[in-house]
């Protein structure tokens, strides 16, 4: 009883013998100890392509994002380059006429992906370039396949991704991004680029890409959201995107796509998969990618628009909270907007 005391009362004249806030000081110390840092090279700017010429077409859902025609992105790309930023993401908007079920003009040779991939890669040999290989774009159903029996047709829809992704590589794609979510893709899509003498273009993986409302911005910007059809279409695409109920899964599918040969994976969204990053980053030994998605742009444009939150603010914490979650590399509509801040 007695050394228990003594005990209790040696513990109180020690109190606190740590104290966190020692390392919390100033910003000289805070920047000391900090275990996360930002740079420009973190980040993907995603980017849409429009048709013709000097055109700038503002995305109302998206303050600050454009479709550009190629020779304006070619003018972004050097800016952003500039700024330290390294890598794209390309998405295109075609005309109607252009669409079908088949996604035929994906694979033009001389299709506006194709010439926007090689634009760039003249423009700025050093930007690496991953255009998004997904049918959705391309189809007149807004789906990310070839729409049969009521469904999309998952293999008769990879053979296309295939012969989609090896005219991005024959137009000087860096990497092929994926993000159709169909099962053995990454495999074929491996297979694909290595036989047609691609074996140095690398797949980015969209392994764990969920069924999220957080997608609206973007389908505005590119009218790929599903479509009414006269013919029996998915009203969603929760056939082939995840649940976002789930979190096993997404471990299972970013491990599968590792072991059919991605050299990256992708979780999206973001901020609110921020637990699903985590996991797969300690599954995985391939670099991770974040895709801070258009939703999540826009509801910090919204709010600081309204005077509720402080844009830059607000911005700079969400990017950190990704790369201390796991992220490698983060697509985002704000690595712009972050990168000139970092530059200061």
């Amino acid at each position: 009883m007695k050394l228990n005391a003594l005990m209790v009362q040696k513990a109180k004249s020690m109190f606190p013998l740590h104290r966190g806030r020692r390392l919390r000081t100033n910003e000289s110390i805070r920047s000391l100890v900090r275990e996360t840092s930002l740079s420009p090279t973190d980040f993907m700017f995603p980017m849409f392509i429009a048709e013709g010429e000097n055109v700038k077409v503002a995305i109302p859902s998206m303050p600050g994002i454009f479709r550009r025609s190629i020779d304006l992105t070619v003018e972004e790309v050097k800016e952003i380059f500039a700024l330290g930023i390294r890598a794209v993401n390309i998405y295109v908007k075609i005309s109607e006429d252009l669409k079908d079920n088949t996604g035929k003009e994906a694979w033009n040779p001389n299709g506006l992906m194709q010439q926007a991939i090689s634009a760039i890669k003249a423009a700025c040999p050093e930007m690496i370039v991953m255009p998004d290989v997904a049918l959705d774009p391309y189809s007149i159903y807004g789906h990310d396949g070839i729409i049969a029996n009521g469904d999309v047709e998952n293999d008769s829809t990879v053979a296309a991704l295939v012969k989609m992704s090896v005219s991005h590589a024959q137009a000087g794609a860096d990497f092929v991004a994926p993000s159709d979510m169909m099962d053995g893709r990454v495999l074929r899509l491996r297979e694909g680029l290595d036989a047609a003498g691609f074996q140095n273009v690398g797949i980015m993986s969209y392994s764990a890409k969920y069924a999220s409302a957080f997608y609206g911005p973007f389908r505005d910007a590119l009218d790929s959201a599903p479509r009414e059809a006269d013919v029996e279409v998915p009203k969603d695409k929760k056939t082939y995107q995840m649940d976002y109920a789930n979190r096993i899964e997404a471990i299972r599918e970013a491990v599968w796509d590792v072991e059919e040969g991605a050299d990256m994976v992708m979780v999206k969204p973001g901020i609110a998969y921020l637990d699903i990053v985590r996991e797969v980053k300690n599954a995985v030994n391939v670099p991770v990618t974040v895709f801070h998605v258009s939703g999540e742009y826009a509801m910090i444009k919204a709010a600081a628009e309204r005077g509720w939150l402080d844009n830059d603010k607000i911005m700079m914490e969400q990017l950190m909270c990704i790369k201390r979650a796991g992220a490698s590399l983060i697509s985002t509509y704000f690595a712009k907007e972050a990168a000139i801040i970092l530059n200061k």
